[in-house]
């Protein structure tokens, strides 16, 4: 049955791809895998707001009703992709944005613990390593849904301090360059916190 769904998921996508331009070509195709795989994998998941991170593109996606509505450059791990405790790698899988933190503070300040530390970071926009992990400006904490994946003992995203959240090293966004966490530009970071709330679908997927 599956096969069957995935061979029609792949003539639809195809005849779609060949009636749009060039240039949205690969939005298109994006947005249907996504939405068909969610309703695939996770018929329960609500998807009327969905974050999806692509880890090879290096990319974050916002949906909103089935269209999407942004896509932001992203740095994922240095190290790829998993789910293991000391890992240092971005987890993959069904997760949910279970907190958000940085409220009105001004653009480049720099948490800890998702408390402001009273510092604004000197943000490099040169493709050069700072030497610190500096967490600035919003930070989305979340949540993994998959146990045994990302749920759960030494694969738990939450407990493992996943974030989602601005960076010091803009410069490095567009490559993998963090320790596990989902680094975005500053700008795009506060952006993204005033469209979604808690409870905002995010998958992860290594592709």
């Amino acid at each position: 049955m599956r096969i069957v769904f995935f061979i029609v998921l792949l003539n639809v996508c195809y005849s779609n791809l060949f009636s749009q331009t060039e240039e949205e070509r690969p939005n298109l195709y994006i947005s249907d895998f996504i939405s068909d795989y969610i309703q695939l994998k996770y018929p329960e998941t609500n998807t009327d707001t969905i974050l999806y991170v692509g880890v090879e593109r290096q990319k974050m996606y916002l949906f909103i009703n089935g269209e999407i509505e942004k896509v932001y450059a992203v740095s994922t791990s240095k190290n790829g992709a998993g789910t293991n405790y000391g890992s240092e790698q971005t987890p993959i899988g069904l997760h949910q944005i279970n907190g958000k933190f940085g409220e009105g503070l001004p653009k480049g300040s720099v948490l800890k613990g998702r408390k402001f530390t009273g510092k604004i970071a000197d943000i490099q926009t040169e493709p050069i390593p700072t030497g610190s992990d500096d967490i600035t400006s919003r930070v989305f904490t979340i949540e993994g849904k998959e146990l045994g994946i990302n749920k759960g003992g030494d694969q738990d995203s939450y407990k493992r301090k996943i974030y989602i959240h601005g960076t010091a090293e803009e410069g490095l966004i567009g490559k993998p360059a963090s320790h596990g966490c989902i680094r975005m530009r500053n700008d795009d970071v506060i952006e993204l916190y005033n469209i979604i709330n808690e409870g905002t679908t995010l998958i992860i997927l290594n592709n």
